[in-house]
């Protein structure tokens, strides 16, 4: 009897400690929003760690697709987190910044030939500028049309937000940006970035607004809630995540908590 005893104790503290994980691990999991920028096999000093060769980014979306993750558009994702449905297991999404041209010609072949769902949020004074290593009009159209590719805005230039004093410039950044897009791409615009993840409760609000129905930061901090679509926190894929290890446990769900934790935030 005493032994029986011991047991449905131990057994009792044991599912205890489980459902106390199970929740921890709960509170914790943020569904991975991927933030790419250069998808390009020519190395470039300047925005190294924002270059992915195209032959490692083909292996990731690889990795995606045979592994069945759930890769939703990020409206689509930004609806669940609103609604406070259940978001199925492996789910993530797929975003670029600043409109370079090379994901057109890399990133773009590669996304069909997985069938996986895109957001590009573009620099619009930057489109189809002279240096000709930006997207131009006509490629945001024709990716727009393959009907795995929406078009958001990350504001009319790359200044932060933050640094504009302006109030009048700062609403022009992020009320101009979505009606030019919208008159250009003839399509309704309902995705912000903020220009290198940078806000404030003022922009925040801005963005709210103008009329936009989420937008992206890159990493706001544990204060910030990971349930704000108008803050969605999203993963920086650089040159360290050429290590499939390292871009599987990005995509976990718990390295944004590790994350946060290891520079204090």
């Amino acid at each position: 009897m005493r032994k029986l005893k011991i047991a449905i104790i131990v057994f009792g503290l044991v599912f205890l400690a489980g459902l106390m994980l199970a929740n921890f691990l709960r509170r914790i999991y943020v569904v991975p929003i991927l933030a790419y920028h250069s998808i390009n096999p020519v190395e470039n000093p300047r925005i190294e760690r924002l270059i992915v060769p195209p032959e490692v980014f083909e292996r990731q979306m690889r990795f995606l697709k045979e592994h069945r993750y759930n890769v939703m558009p990020l409206e689509a994702l930004a609806d669940l987190i609103r609604a406070k449905k259940r978001i199925p297991g492996r789910t993530c999404a797929i975003t670029f910044d600043d409109g370079y041209k090379d994901n057109y010609t890399y990133a773009f072949p590669i996304l069909k030939k997985y069938n996986l769902p895109a957001t590009m949020f573009v620099i619009i004074n930057e489109v189809g500028r002279t240096q000709n290593d930006r997207l131009s009009w006509d490629e945001l159209k024709a990716m727009q049309a393959s009907g795995i590719i929406t078009i958001g805005s990350h504001a009319l230039g790359p200044e932060p937000l933050i640094n504009i004093k302006s109030k009048a410039d700062l609403k022009s950044q992020i009320f101009d940006s979505k009606k030019i897009l919208e008159a250009r791409l003839a399509r309704p615009v309902n995705m912000f970035c903020y220009p290198e993840g940078r806000f404030n409760e003022e922009i925040r609000q801005l963005v709210v607004d103008a009329g936009y129905k989420l937008a992206a930061a890159t990493s706001p901090g544990s204060n910030f809630s990971k349930d704000d679509v108008f803050l969605l926190k999203r993963l920086r894929i650089s040159r360290n995540c050429n290590n499939l290890f390292i871009f599987w446990f990005k995509l976990s769900g718990y390295y944004t908590f590790f994350k946060e934790r290891r520079h204090g935030r």
